[in-house]
């Protein structure tokens, strides 16, 4: 049966601003885990990593060469043994004398610099002939260079990449605490839409909406553990919103928050939750609501492709990165000239598609064609969101505004 006709809206028009406070205001990192700090690439620390000993514990040969005693050339010195890496040596080096050593080779006693073989004249019947006398500490690294025992060597809120799953090898922190991913659930709503793989019938669209926001929460380091369709019906909607919200921290749905007969999420959500908003000042993404039911975040988009995208990216994104236990939520913002006019929305901010580039050592904007809601082309390629200011007038070639960059920006071509 269709729902209530209603012309107005219940709830009050936020800003983007408030928009973005409601949501990070309810959103917290994720309770830590313990994981093997294989698994742990792309995560979140959630507590400070000690060094257990000094890096490295003992003095170590820098190059492949010779540990000599530092002192005025040219020097004719005895060969009386070799150290490689991984092995000690009990003999002292004396100060006619050297011991052959490989990188990373622990200092004999008595040494005090390593000269380089390629600063010898050759080793023949035992003996080295250096050509370039050696300075004290030459080619030695000295035990705690890379860290001390007991230093921080890595802290809580840093993203584990590779340099940091190595220095976790390096101190034995083989087990450690990290914000885990959040667990996503993407559910598309509609009794218009089909399976990608299917024929639409006259009105019928296929489903991107799912397999797009599906990859949006992905790279933003979400874990989708749950996703599907729903048509517009409030029992069978009810039955796969409680589904999902059983196995997510964050749900996020596209479609049926406008105000057609349709629009069944918002009372849904208002039954089963609490809504904090129910509309933004905002364009393309007006009807975004964002709900909490229990511990789940609930991102309910709108079911045009383009509002969808960009009200994940503008909203539901930063949130995500909140949860993995990251402090740098935003996008990079960049100041960018126009390329050409912009007629600005009257009454809200909005966000266009563009790709920004270099020109003449300037970041130049241009719009992406046509911004129509549905038009999902004019994101292909785009690297930024241009935000334009509300107003209704017209921004000349020129104008300065801010970008949102969602890609790499290009270098400029060579100028010819």
């Amino acid at each position: 049966m269709p729902g209530t006709i209603r012309t107005t809206s219940p709830y009050p028009m936020l800003s983007v601003a408030e928009a973005t406070r409601e949501i990070l205001s309810r959103v917290e990192p994720l309770p830590p885990v313990r994981l093997d700090f294989r698994t742990v690439a792309g995560l979140v620390l959630a507590e400070d990593v000690l060094a257990d000993d000094d890096l490295p514990p003992t003095r170590r040969a820098g190059v492949d060469g010779y540990a000599v005693v530092a002192r005025p050339g040219p020097l004719r010195l005895r060969v009386v043994g070799e150290v490689t890496a991984g092995n000690a040596s009990s003999v002292t080096v004396e100060p006619d004398t050297a011991v052959r050593i490989m990188t990373g080779g622990v200092l004999p006693h008595g040494a005090d610099a390593v000269v380089m073989f390629e600063d010898t004249g050759g080793e023949q019947d035992g003996y080295v002939e250096v050509v370039r006398p050696p300075r004290l500490g030459d080619h030695i690294q000295a035990a705690g260079v890379d860290a001390r025992s007991g230093q921080v060597v890595l802290r809580a809120g840093q993203q584990l990449h590779s340099p940091e799953i190595g220095m976790l090898a390096a101190v034995g922190h083989t087990a450690v605490s990290v914000h885990p991913r959040p667990r996503v659930a993407v559910l598309a709503t509609g009794d218009e839409v089909v399976a990608p793989d299917g024929t639409p019938p006259p009105g019928f669209v296929r489903d991107s909406n799912q397999y797009a926001l599906i990859a949006a929460a992905e790279e933003a380091g979400g874990q989708v553990v749950w996703s599907g369709h729903c048509v517009d019906d409030p029992a069978r909607l009810r039955v796969a919103v409680e589904a999902a919200l059983g196995v997510a921290d964050v749900l996020i749905t596209s479609g049926g928050v406008s105000m057609g007969t349709r629009d069944l999420l918002k009372p849904l959500l208002a039954d089963l939750g609490e809504i904090h908003f129910g509309r933004v000042a905002f364009k393309p993404g007006k009807p975004l609501t964002f709900a909490t039911v229990q511990r789940t975040a609930v991102f309910a988009l709108p079911g045009f492709p383009v509002s969808s995208l960009v009200t994940f990216e503008v909203f539901v994104r930063p949130a995500l990165r909140r949860l993995q236990g990251l402090t740098r939520l935003h996008r990079p913002r960049v100041t960018v000239e126009l390329e050409h006019p912009i007629e600005a929305s009257r009454y809200r901010l909005e966000y266009q598609r563009a790709v920004v580039r270099w020109q003449y050592g300037r970041l130049i904007g241009t719009a992406t064609g046509r911004q129509a809601s549905s038009r999902l082309l004019n994101m292909i390629g785009a690297n930024a969101l241009l935000e334009i200011p509300s107003g209704g007038e017209i921004l000349p070639a020129g104008a300065r505004v801010t970008a949102l960059l969602t890609g790499e920006i290009e270098d400029a071509p060579a100028q010819g």
